[in-house]
């Protein structure tokens, strides 16, 4: 429902921060309230408009990185909010996604309320469903950092390129088929775009 908030930071809690809006006080539940400062300047804060039957919050992180993350968190059985929030207050997102795709279920039974059988279940369900969105690679003395990245950009390209097609109507089956064709190009977004249209209108003639 809120993508962001931009406002001055009014307030910093051990729970939450009071970013300030046009007079409004937005009272924002963050993994870690002091990364943020009391401050005359305006910032950007990306939320997440949490809802159940019993209960109506504003949660706010720094990055869109981290609110992506506790969103993903929020969709493993056995984590609520506060236990997404234990996990992202780490503040760094890569070192969760690359312990969930490794199976490392030591590392991720550190953070509170996560047994083994929660851990078991993020796995189970987030493992290979990251790597698209942070881009985790493992580097190494003969990974060429340059290949790396532009491979990154295009995937990331193409995956845009497929959420467009798929809001403009065309369905999953139609799309994935498209996808080992446009992988052997290294196109922007827009260009992915433009030739899945010409491929699938060809295809329906």
């Amino acid at each position: 429902m809120y993508e962001y908030i931009i406002g001055k930071i009014e307030w910093v809690g051990p729970e939450y921060i009071v970013v300030d809006h046009n007079g409004i006080g937005y009272q924002l539940v963050t993994p870690n309230p002091f990364v943020f400062r009391p401050s005359n300047e305006e910032i950007k804060v990306y939320t997440h408009h949490y809802v159940r039957e019993d209960i109506m919050m504003l949660y706010g992180f720094k990055t869109m990185d981290e609110r992506t993350l506790f969103q993903k968190l929020l969709s493993v059985s056995g984590i609520g909010p506060k236990g997404a929030l234990a996990i992202v207050a780490t503040g760094e997102p890569n070192k969760i996604v690359q312990a969930i795709e490794e199976e490392d279920e030591t590392f991720l039974t550190k953070f509170p309320g996560v047994g083994k059988k929660t851990a078991r279940q993020m796995i189970l369900d987030l493992k290979g469903k990251l790597e698209k969105v942070f881009g985790v690679v493992q580097v190494d003395l003969f990974t060429d950092i340059d290949a790396i990245e532009e491979k990154e950009q295009a995937a990331s390209s193409l995956d845009d390129a497929m959420e467009a097609l798929k809001a403009l109507g065309y369905a999953d089956k139609e799309t994935k088929k498209l996808i080992p064709i446009l992988k052997a190009e290294n196109l922007s977004t827009d260009e992915y775009i433009k030739k899945a249209l010409q491929l699938l209108l060809q295809a329906k003639r």
